[in-house]
C-alpha cells in the first residue's frame, strides 16, 4: 500500500509545487494528534492506549481515492481516504480520545476524518490541474490493523522524522 501511495505521490508532485510532501515510510493514519507531551507523561499515557485497544479486535481497512482539505479547489491537506474500515477507525479514535480525555488530553473539537497524509501545501491556491488529478477513486491497498503506536514526531527542515513510543496490540477477529 505504501509503495502505491508514493506512486501516486510522485504522479501528484509536478502538478503543486510547495507541497511538503510525505515520505513512503512516514504515510501512516493518526488517530488523535497530542501535540508536545512532557517525558513523565508518557508511561501513563501508553497504558492508557494499551487498555482501550486490549479490548478492540484487529480489522481490516481499505484506502481508496484521493481528496484535499479543506476541498480539492483550495487545498491545504492532500490525502487519500479509507474506505471500508472508516467506521471501525473512527469507533477506535473515539475510544482511544475518551481514554486520553481522563488524563487532561483536550477533546478531538472535530469529527474524526479516516485518511492518509500524502502532503501540506505551504501556501493554498486554486489549483485546477491539480483538482483534476485528484478525482482518482482508484483503492490503494488493503491492510489488517493489528496494532496502535503512539508516536514521536521530530520536525526538521527535511522533514518529520517519526520514532516509535509504545505499541498496543487489537485482538484477533473482525471488528463490528
Amino acid at each position: 500500500m505504501r509503495a502505491r501511495l508514493a506512486a501516486e505521490v510522485d504522479r501528484l508532485r509536478p502538478l503543486a509545487r510547495g507541497v511538503a510532501w510525505v515520505s513512503r515510510d512516514n504515510l501512516h493514519l493518526t488517530l488523535k494528534f497530542l501535540g508536545g507531551v512532557e517525558p513523565i507523561r508518557l508511561d501513563a499515557l501508553a497504558e492508557a492506549l494499551t487498555t482501550i485497544v486490549a479490548g478492540w479486535p484487529a480489522f481490516e481497512l481499505t484506502v481508496r481515492g484521493l481528496g484535499a482539505f479543506p476541498s480539492r479547489t483550495r487545498p491545504r491537506v492532500l490525502w487519500a481516504g479509507v474506505d471500508a474500515g472508516a467506521a471501525a477507525l473512527a469507533t477506535l479514535a473515539a475510544g482511544v480520545d475518551d481514554a486520553l480525555a481522563s488524563l487532561g488530553f483536550s477533546r478531538e473539537a472535530r469529527a474524526f476524518s479516516a485518511h492518509v497524509t500524502l502532503g501540506r501545501v505551504r501556501e493554498p491556491r486554486p489549483n485546477p490541474r491539480l483538482a483534476e488529478a485528484l478525482a482518482v477513486e482508484g483503492a490503494f491497498g488493503r491492510q489488517r490493523v493489528t496494532r496502535v503506536c503512539l508516536m514521536r514526531s521530530q520536525l526538521s527542515p527535511l522533514g518529520a522524522r517519526y520514532s516509535e513510543l509504545a505499541e498496543a496490540r487489537l485482538g484477533p477477529g473482525p471488528a463490528g
